[in-house]
């Protein structure tokens, strides 16, 4: 590629026209006077125009740049805000869950020691009704047992006796056997 670009422009000298490297004077110039008028025109109608609205880009920037620095602190704050408050959050389920548990496990402490009571009172009160209905049945079948002793004797004998004396002997005989067994 070098060879063939230097070769153009050898053979552009030998014609002798001037090649694209060749210094012409006065394209010279001419480039200079076009380029020093396009940047006057340019630096007076362009040039406050593309400064004024770079330093506003610059400031609007500058001024988000801030802006979002502000807004990621805040973030920052509340997100560790939001840290505390669900840490305390679940510290306080978490205590509502042990005295949930610790109520639930008094109240069936409670249930289950009234449910002895309860059943102990039953029981009592089931052996004081026993222990009465067995001596009301003692008493009954010994009031009995004086009767046909008393109407046995009396058969024997052939006359009616004395009832309360009477009484009163036989219930004797019977207190007595009824210790001896």
């Amino acid at each position: 590629m070098t060879l063939g670009m230097l070769a153009a422009v050898v053979a552009a000298e030998a014609e002798g026209g001037g090649g694209p490297f060749s210094v012409n004077p006065g394209v010279m110039i001419w480039t200079w006077i076009i380029f020093l008028v396009f940047l006057y025109f340019f630096k007076r109608t362009f040039w406050v125009t593309i400064v004024s609205r770079a330093e506003e880009r610059e400031k609007t920037i500058a001024g988000q740049l801030a802006e979002a620095g502000r807004m990621n602190t805040e973030a920052k704050v509340l997100v560790e805000g939001q840290r505390k408050a669900t840490a305390e959050a679940q510290g306080a389920a978490q205590s509502l869950l042990s005295e949930a548990k610790a109520a639930v496990e008094k109240e069936r402490a409670l249930g289950l020691e009234k449910a002895k009571q309860e059943q102990a009172a039953l029981m009592d009160r089931a052996r004081r009704d026993i222990t009465a209905e067995r001596d009301k049945a003692i008493a009954d079948l010994r009031r009995e047992a004086v009767e046909l002793a008393l109407g046995a004797a009396a058969k024997v004998i052939g006359q009616r006796l004395d009832s309360d004396a009477d009484r009163k002997i036989v219930v004797d005989y019977l207190s007595k056997v009824e210790t001896t067994h």
